[in-house]
């Protein structure tokens, strides 16, 4: 069971164990749920702060940080190359669905599709902050149908074939900024563990969640990257390296070297040898060796 409390990491675990497969089922779910397309429809990529928001909150985020640091095992390199391998899958299936959204486009209308995009959003920044919460809301591949079935207009269907190869960077750029946060988080995961609170820096992410969301349905206009700011304050809150210094180097060893006094009978730890009474008087105290014959 998930020994970090994530809900969304939670509920994936239930489906499909631990360890890799968490880790690449959790960053591929804005994939399998239809989300990334949707944000690729709604303009969330026509931008560099847009990337970084997309990529760090729906392919990185709380849940991707609290599968690398809580849920998954070996060392560094091995988790390294888990990530790069996710990365390896995930990149050229943001490529296709970005391909494919043109297509989409001309199936749905696309303000209505925008509309169902922030609710998803918000949906998962309700999940996220909540365990409770995500057992009443639906999942997010429901929304995202609903909002295709809402949208629905066949007249102006289309295949679309001519490709914008920008388009298809940035998506693919996108995918990679959520890899390449998966892979410090996993490079450094030894020392963070300590230092980031994964709590609280999953609450962060839900506010900022909730800010993409807001900025995804209009009620937000603003160009400047709120969420993004959101994000790094929440990453400034949780951080701690103070904490993880602590435990990396406070040590005390014991008092009495438990080697010697089992070697020499105890002799050097003053188990044999002179010894005072409360007076202040020296006696001579010789080990019990009937009663140990070992010493």
């Amino acid at each position: 069971m998930s020994s970090s409390r994530h809900p969304v990491a939670l509920r994936v675990e239930r489906r499909v164990g631990r360890g890799g497969r968490l880790l690449g089922t959790v960053m591929a779910l804005p994939l399998i749920d239809g989300i990334f397309p949707v944000l690729v429809l709604a303009g969330a990529l026509t931008t560099w702060t847009g990337m970084l928001e997309v990529g760090l909150l729906v392919f990185g985020g709380s849940a991707t940080v609290a599968v690398v640091l809580a849920e998954m095992d070996g060392g560094p390199r091995e988790q390294a190359t888990t990530v790069l391998l996710i990365g390896s899958l995930l990149i050229p299936l943001a490529v296709i669905e970005a391909a494919l959204a043109p297509t989409i486009d001309s199936l749905v209308r696309t303000s209505v599709l925008e509309r169902f995009a922030g609710i998803v959003i918000m949906a998962i920044a309700a999940q996220t902050a909540s365990s409770r919460v995500s057992e009443f809301l639906p999942r997010p591949a429901v929304i995202i149908g609903l909002g295709l079935l809402a949208g629905f207009d066949p007249a102006g269907a289309t295949l679309v074939t001519a490709i914008d190869p920008w388009m298809l960077a940035r998506a693919a750029g996108t995918a990679g900024i959520g890899v390449g946060f998966a892979l410090a988080i996993a490079l450094t995961s030894p020392w963070l563990r300590n230092a980031v609170d994964i709590d609280r820096f999953r609450f962060g992410s839900a506010i900022a969640l909730g800010v993409l969301s807001l900025s995804v349905l209009g009620i937000l206009p603003t160009t400047a990257p709120v969420a993004l700011g959101v994000l790094a304050v929440t990453a400034l809150l949780s951080f701690d390296p103070g904490n993880a210094r602590e435990r990396h180097s406070d040590y005390h060893p014991d008092e009495v070297d438990l080697t010697a006094a089992f070697s020499d009978g105890g002799a050097s730890q003053g188990v044999a040898g002179d010894q005072r009474t409360d007076d202040g008087a020296a006696v001579d105290y010789e080990p019990d060796t009937e009663r140990a014959p070992w010493l």
